[in-house]
């Protein structure tokens, strides 16, 4: 018997949760360290070419992985990884995020409710809060088939998380075969899926 909140090909069933509405169309970018995060700028001017009002916020791991500075001249805003000093400006409020590319280490900690770097307690707020969140998930095949990750992915889904993860959406690479699909990584089908959830920047 199909549960409730199963599609009948075996996808949760869309239930966005509702935040306060917004109209400042500022989109957060959460990068994790990954190989697509080298070109992380294709995904910001995308983004701003339709629209948006982009802010880019890194793991830790991810800082290696792209130009700081130059996503900085981009968008207008600091590249954030650490918390803000008492005082400081902090980051908008954003009307959507996208995570991308979002690591397995990411997905798993973010499930489990740990927040121990900037970008994770990001997350863990504003999935709080209700804001639309979207995920292009980055992981092998081997970790995709962990039980573990299949929990968390489903816990955020639970949550409204939308996480674009096989068929439409991003496929598990073969273990050790990154390098053969980074250049392909879709940045297109996150933004997509945030003007669905937001009604902007289609």
């Amino acid at each position: 018997m199909r549960e409730d909140n199963v599609r009948e090909d075996n996808q949760p069933l869309r239930s966005y949760p509702r935040g306060m509405p917004r109209k400042t169309r500022v989109l957060s970018i959460i990068a994790c360290g990954a190989g697509p995060a080298a070109a992380i700028g294709v995904l910001v001017k995308q983004a701003l070419d339709r629209g948006w009002t982009v802010q880019v916020i890194a793991t830790p791991s991810a800082l290696e992985f792209f130009d700081a500075s130059q996503i900085e001249a981009d968008t207008g805003s600091p590249v954030r990884s650490q918390y803000s000093k008492p005082g400081a400006p902090r980051s908008r409020i954003p009307d959507a995020i996208i995570v991308a590319p979002a690591t397995f280490n990411t997905i798993n900690q973010w499930a489990l409710g740990i927040a121990d770097t900037y970008a994770l307690g990001v997350l863990a707020e504003q999935t709080g809060l209700g804001i639309p969140i979207v995920v292009l998930p980055f992981v092998s095949d081997a970790l995709a088939g962990r039980p573990q990750f299949a929990r968390s992915v489903k816990a955020l889904r639970a949550e409204g998380v939308s996480i674009l993860l096989g068929p439409g959406g991003v496929p598990p690479h073969p273990a050790h075969g990154e390098g053969n699909v980074m250049d392909a990584f879709p940045w297109d089908l996150a933004l997509d899926e945030a003007s669905v959830m937001t009604g902007f920047g289609a």
